[in-house]
């Protein structure tokens, strides 16, 4: 996923106080110890470089630069001066500066002196192993659980008692220490008890918590070892509607708040989310008929998952057939074009679909009479238009489309896919859905996106952050929300926001049936983080739960980037670090290979091994010259090498150059090519939903006079290095079908309009529907606008392509030689015999077990002689010599000679004979 949508953190102001000002230097002289190391201890503030940071010796309580990391030591900088520290304290919000003059410190204050880190804290926090450590004076330590229920303010005063410093505290670790041990192990949210609810919210830095109800106020009861305040009600709670009243200090409004707001473990929803329902997913009136005695198709390992990607909307809102379009019983329409086309590719092979978010998110209005659709005839405008984009722009944020990167509610189905937003219909309809699939062959994955949420501070739609501000969310070294991701980061390494990752999986596993879960900015979690989801699913047994939880699989972006990158806050789940876990990541390696270039180029005609790089080129400049087109050409096999035998860290093999190497050793941008331990560590894709299609992306980069023939076979061809590759395999739905979005880089949010999937081919494939919407593809408007007016391919090739995709899965997934299951069988099993300094650039061929692999991407017949192979008796797969594609069914093999005949653009597999 790439960041979308900006999401400032809206900082407080500091505020004058309310009650009598204490003077710096008369609270100093009566309350500070001199600032004296202890015996033994290194100087305060480490090296003298860093004790006078100019950040450290600002007087900013807006800010919050001190880090509260457990009950007995706060880390900060020492400012210049610095005599003393302490921690003044109010439960009313009422600390402000008056000049130096701290106002308003109507609480306790806590005493603090210097310290150093022990190895186990530096172990726990990284990224301060070189900040100031101040330690909480032992007669002070009883006040810490009520001081975090107000506002802290840091202050750091010289030997005449000066204030020189001042700062907010960030407070998440000094939470986790006091309240975690015992609250992870709380169940929170609504929970029933023979047929009476509890409903539970942790709030440990809460005045107070009311349950509003029903139409009635309900004090809730405060558990002071776990933080977590609950109210139990009787059995007529059942279906109400109901939200927390909050009273807690609040750093992004500047005071004391009282904050009506959802549960982060809410269940179910009303429209729009504007309350949470004491709603029992065990109820047996919201299964659907045979729930409970549900038949799953047969599991598959995950290395060897075959995935369609695919949208809610986008699979039934443009379908004629379907009876309930855009919504989750459109998966029931079992006669819809859609529906059909699924069960061809289950029986063909594929395994699951990878549902894009379906929780609840923040962005659409759930009641369709709320939502607003284009005013304009689009079909009439002319395919190289910027009319379409202008129209769909003016009610995009008003329509009923968006991917739902956005998260509301982790563990509540999103209500605009549901017939009646209002009430349980979406939790009884997405059941439904889950049936469906399951009944049409197909395991279903979640996409779920707990990197994030659509907003923090007092923002409306902002639940987790009003309930305990400052503790969901990755704080920066000011305090602020760090959105390296798009929005507003969440914190899983904190011990509650981790446990809600946890929990809510659990429950989509156990309430919804969901078969695997693909995690949004994987990298952004810590890899203990999604260990622990493995090890919670893991745990879930038929009997008990209804689910086999080892069946379920995961996997995720394990990109590496932010105020994380580089494990420097924890270890990440990236790409490296999740190897040997059973939880898979993306690999754009190959991807990048396959079709040149890299989401980002400022000219999108950059060529790659599918695209014609070398062997057909385009007029693009970016391409270099010939001998640099080789060159890159010939690295790119060696990339699409690593990426077939499942992108192993250890596999040894020759490159192109001639040198024996590893995966691990050739480079992809700097880094690793292979850093797989075993196959089904790494996720093979040519396309996904961020960035253009395949179909797209090959219309920027093969030669503008292509032909539509030729276009449907460089689009199987570059799907098949994914598909008869060593371990899983994605492709977003309708690639197999040469899917457009009119060259939209990034269609979040840009309608039915362009995003829809044609399952009739009689209405294209969505290629010319205008150019694509302006925020994100103006830039690319003069290469585009020449395109979509000289680029079109119709029934014929949408079929032939499908079909041929689907023979590939059909070789794919019944050839035990492309499940080789362990890094050592693919080093004896899996070879590429032609590699080295003489390999045809533009074409590869590889030996695994009794199959040769031949993927011609250049546009003329290659011919393929393997010496080794000579006498031997090949033939070409009967599923393609039987198959759809007239042309592959073309391919020789010359037993004499041991050489392999492949037609132009074509991948052919051939099977031994004797």
């Amino acid at each position: 996923m790439i960041p979308r949508w900006p999401a400032p953190w809206r900082r407080r102001t500091a505020t004058a106080g309310r009650t009598a000002a204490v003077t710096a230097a008369a609270l100093a002289a009566a309350l500070l110890p001199p600032l004296t190391a202890p015996a033994g201890a290194a100087p305060a503030g480490g090296s003298p470089a860093r004790a006078g940071t100019a950040a450290a010796s600002a007087l900013d309580p807006a800010a919050s630069r001190a880090v509260w990391i457990d009950r007995d030591t706060l880390v900060w900088d020492r400012a210049d001066g610095a005599a003393s520290a302490r921690l003044l304290t109010s439960p009313t919000g009422s600390l402000g500066l008056r000049g130096t003059t701290v106002t308003g410190a109507d609480g306790p204050s806590l005493r603090l002196g210097p310290t150093t880190l022990t190895a186990a804290q530096r172990a726990r926090f990284p990224h301060l192993r070189d900040t100031t450590a101040w330690r909480v004076d032992r007669r002070d330590r009883a006040r810490v659980p009520e001081a975090l229920r107000g506002e802290l303010l840091a202050t750091q005063s010289s030997a005449a008692g000066a204030l020189v410093a001042a700062t907010g505290v960030q407070t998440a670790g000094v939470l986790d220490d006091l309240y975690a041990a015992r609250a992870t192990r709380e169940r929170l949210g609504p929970v029933f008890h023979g047929g009476r609810p509890t409903l539970s919210v942790w709030a440990p830095t809460a005045r107070r918590v009311s349950l509003e109800i029903g139409g009635s106020t309900v004090r809730m009861r405060r558990d002071d070892a776990t933080g977590v305040w609950s109210a139990t009600g009787p059995a007529a709670w059942q279906g109400l509607p109901y939200r927390y009243a909050v009273e807690v200090w609040a750093p992004a409004a500047g005071r004391v708040v009282t904050n009506k707001v959802t549960d982060p473990y809410a269940v179910a929803l009303t429209a729009d989310s504007t309350h949470s329902l004491a709603v029992d997913l065990a109820d047996p009136t919201l299964a659907p008929a045979g729930w409970s005695r549900l038949a799953k198709p047969a599991a598959v390992p995950l290395r060897d998952a075959q995935i369609q990607e695919l949208h809610v909307r986008d699979f039934s809102a443009s379908d004629r057939t379907a009876r309930r379009p855009g919504t989750y019983l459109a998966f029931t329409d079992r006669d819809s074009d859609g529906s059909r086309h699924l069960r061809r590719l289950a029986r063909a092979g594929t395994s699951h679909v990878h549902l894009l978010p379906a929780f609840d998110f923040a962005t659409v209005p759930e009641r369709a009479a709320d939502r607003a659709a284009p005013d304009c005839d689009l079909a009439a405008l002319p395919a190289d238009s910027p009319a379409q984009q202008e129209c769909v722009a003016r009610t995009a944020g008003r329509d009923a489309y968006n991917w739902g990167y956005d998260p509301y509610h982790y563990t509540v189905p999103e209500g605009s896919y549901a017939t009646d937003p209002d009430g349980t219909a979406r939790t009884a309809e997405f059941r439904r859905m889950v049936k469906a699939l399951n009944e049409d062959g197909l395991r279903v994955v979640m996409d779920v996106v707990y990197n994030h949420t659509a907003a923090s501070g007092q923002d409306p739609r902002s639940v987790l952050d009003r309930i305990v501000p400052g503790y969901y969310h990755r704080l920066l070294a000011d305090g602020s929300v760090a959105n390296s991701t798009c929005c507003a980061n969440t914190a899983p390494e904190n011990a509650m926001m981790g446990k809600l990752v946890v929990d809510s999986v659990v429950t989509w596993a156990r309430e919804y049936k969901v078969d695997g879960f693909r995690f949004d900015l994987m990298g952004h979690h810590p890899k203990a983080n999604m260990l622990a989801v493995r090890e919670a699913l893991d745990a879930l047994t038929p009997g008990k739960d209804g689910v086999d939880g080892k069946k379920i699989i995961l996997y995720g972006e394990g990109w590496n980037f932010g105020e994380i990158a580089d494990d420097a806050r924890f270890v990440q789940a990236t790409q490296a670090n999740m190897a040997g876990t059973g939880i898979a990541t993306f690999s754009d390696r190959a991807r990048d290979a396959v079709r040149g270039g890299g989401p980002f180029d400022a000219d999108p005609g950059v060529q790659g091994f599918a695209s014609g790089l070398y062997t057909d080129p385009n007029s693009s400049p970016a391409n270099g010259t010939r001998a640099e087109q080789r060159a890159r050409l010939l690295h790119q096999h060696d990339l699409i090498k690593v990426g077939l035998t499942g992108n192993l860290a250890d596999y040894t093999f020759t490159d192109t150059a001639g040198r024996t190497v590893k995966g691990s050793q050739v480079d992809y941008n700097g880094a690793p090519a292979g850093y797989a331990a075993a196959p089904g560590d790494a996720v093979a894709y040519a396309d996904a939903h961020d960035n253009e299609t395949l179909f797209d992306a090959l219309a920027f980069k093969l030669p503008a006079t292509t032909g539509a023939d030729d276009r449907a076979r460089t689009q199987v061809l570059a799907l098949a290095t994914a598909v008869l590759s060593q371990g899983p395999a994605l492709s977003q739905a309708g690639t197999d079908r040469l899917r457009s979005k009119s060259l939209d880089r990034n269609s979040y949010d840009s309608g039915d309009w362009f995003n829809a999937l044609h399952w009739n081919c009689a209405d294209g494939n969505g290629f010319g529907r205008g150019l694509p919407p302006a925020a994100d593809n103006a830039d690319k408007w003069p290469y585009a606008a020449p395109l979509l007016t000289g680029v079109s391919v119709g029934c014929e090739q949408i079929e032939s392509a499908s079909a041929a995709y689907r023979d590939l899965l059909r070789i794919r997934t019944t050839e035990k030689s492309f499940s080789l299951g362990t890094a050592a069988r693919v080093q004896s099993r899996l070879s590429f015999p032609l590699s080295g300094p003489a390999e045809t650039p533009g074409v590869i061929t590889m030996s695994v077990g009794d199959l040769v692999v031949v993927l011609n991407a250049t546009p003329d017949t290659a011919r393929q002689r393997v010496p080794a192979l000579a006498g031997t008796g090949h033939r070409l797969h009967p599923v393609q010599a039987g198959g759809a594609d007239p042309v592959v069914r073309g391919a020789r093999y010359t037993a004499r000679t041991g050489t392999f005949t492949v037609p132009a653009r074509t991948a052919a597999v051939f099977a031994r004979t004797g």
